[in-house]
């Protein structure tokens, strides 16, 4: 799950309440329906920092809500308001994110230089999905062999 730092980072969803966090703004479908259909309570996260002198793995998180009805989308003061949504059927959905730890920043470069990741989602050219699913075996590869 990608968010830029200085709207969300690693620091300040583990400074948040319970360490938990609101994961809003995800206005694009694929990245929903990811979160919507893939997504579990418990599941892990890998907490990417984007659009930053320095994108990468900031951190491990882990699901902690079902899908439920951004509000963000109902807010007309929030950048991600979106007039089109009804209440009755809403368009975006978001879950809660609990912050498990900050981790060594690791690169965009080095997960590049990585073979065990050379298929990874999140590492394709053009890639711009704020949220990526991570096999099994890359989940087990960054945690045993990057994170530190």
């Amino acid at each position: 799950m990608k968010s830029e730092p200085d709207e969300c980072s690693i620091d300040d969803a583990l400074a948040a309440p319970k360490r938990i966090t609101r994961w809003t703004g995800v206005r694009n479908y694929q990245a929903r329906n990811t979160m919507r259909d893939l997504m579990r309570i418990g599941d892990g996260v890998l907490f990417y920092h984007s659009s930053c002198a320095e994108p990468g793995i900031a951190g491990l998180a882990e699901v902690a809500s079902a899908p439920y009805p951004d509000p963000s989308q109902f807010d007309r003061k929030s950048p991600y308001y979106d007039a089109k949504s009804d209440r009755a059927a809403p368009r975006w959905i978001c879950v809660d994110v609990r912050a498990l730890k900050k981790t060594r920043l690791i690169p965009l470069a080095e997960m590049h230089g990585q073979s065990p990741l050379k298929q990874m989602w999140a590492l394709r050219p053009g890639n711009r999905l704020s949220i990526t699913p991570v096999t099994a075996a890359e989940w087990k590869f960054i945690c045993g062999k990057l994170v530190r």
